[in-house]
């Protein structure tokens, strides 16, 4: 901490800042070795900022927070809204850690087509938080608090367990598709855990899909290849989500055999925009026919997209066309109406 004093009222503080950070990048030698060297900054003024050192501590904490979010080796200066973010940060854990323990959470789901059976095949599971004062609160504000707080873990899996629960209760041999996290994923016993759901639930195995990100080969790929083995010891199918955003998804391929790529949307909105989005979907259903491997593509909005996806040999659709996400209630309503449309080619209801 560096504590300044007797400063002017006139003083380039912009400037000082600068100055301060120009001290910290330079080359440093280790062993012979040149190493890069830079630090994040966070700064409070007084009187403005607090007027105690324990308050000026913490706000200026809170803007060195935002200063290494904001890509680090820089610098921030402390504002009120950034004390605001951390209270409603701090609460929303909170918020977070009563849900878990007392069932807040409701699961909706999301169809999943096949073009080539011309069928329903399955239902994602997507988390809802309906929040007792802030109705329903978006899984983009919190699920990735749950990640940096490790919450995800629990309720990761008590998303598991609950769509392994309903969708016992679906008639034939309609799937259940479960998103694992990065860092559930690699939390030991993940195994242990889908199986003990499938269990409870007496759904088949060959019913539950687990879809995960490229993300998780970041860390160790022997690790992460032996994970993916142990879940497919169980006789669960795994789908590699946002296929083609990563950048080295064939990599991937050949060291695992994947039972579906699941095409980013950013492809499929493209395709009645002109371009190659076309060109690229006809080359991942290509591949993924060469190995063996099962092609869906998530959203699909439109009739037109949902034709240029069958032109181009892709399997299994998603998408607002056939649904927005239901909840538990509607899902056996929509499976019941499915079952009863005569006309194969209406997809949306």
């Amino acid at each position: 901490a560096i504590l300044l004093s007797d400063l002017p009222a006139t003083e380039n503080l912009a400037a000082l800042a600068d100055k301060l950070q120009s001290c910290f990048d330079r080359q440093i030698l280790i062993d012979g070795q040149h190493a890069d060297a830079s630090a994040s900054m966070g700064i409070a003024v007084a009187p403005d900022d607090g007027i105690d050192g324990i308050t000026l501590m913490k706000n200026a904490d809170l803007a060195l927070y935002r200063a290494k979010r904001d890509g680090k080796a820089t610098y921030h200066f402390f504002e009120q809204s950034l004390d605001e973010q951390a209270r409603h940060r701090r609460q929303m854990e909170l918020d977070l850690r009563l849900a878990i323990r007392d069932g807040g959470f409701e699961l909706y789901y999301q169809p999943l087509y096949s073009m080539h059976e011309e069928r329903l095949m399955a239902f994602e599971a997507l988390i809802r938080w309906p929040h007792s004062d802030k109705g329903m609160i978006s899984p983009v504000e919190f699920i990735p608090l749950a990640e940096e707080t490790g919450l995800i873990i629990p309720i990761g899996e008590w998303v598991i367990r609950e769509a392994c629960r309903q969708a016992a209760t679906w008639p034939g041999d309609l799937s259940v598709a479960v998103n694992i996290s990065p860092k559930q994923f690699l939390t030991p016993g993940l195994a242990n855990i889908v199986l003990s759901a499938l269990a409870t639930s007496g759904l088949p195995a060959n019913r539950l899909e687990l879809e995960i990100t490229e993300s998780i080969f970041i860390a160790n790929v022997e690790k992460t290849l032996e994970t993916l083995h142990s879940l497919r010891a169980l006789g669960v199918r795994i789908a590699l989500d946002d296929f083609g955003t990563g950048y080295s998804s064939l990599s991937y391929l050949r060291s695992f055999p994947f039972d579906k790529l699941k095409i980013d949307q950013s492809f499929v909105r493209d395709l009645t925009l002109g371009g190659n989005a076309n060109a690229v979907i006809r080359a991942i259903t290509t591949l993924a026919d060469a190995l063996g491997m099962e092609t869906l593509a998530e959203g699909v909005e439109d009739e037109a997209q949902a034709a240029i996806l069958r032109q181009e040999g892709c399997h299994q659709i998603q998408g607002y066309l056939l649904s927005q996400p239901i909840d538990v209630a509607a899902v056996h309503r929509f499976i019941a109406l499915m079952v009863a449309e005569s006309d194969p080619e209406r997809l949306s209801a």
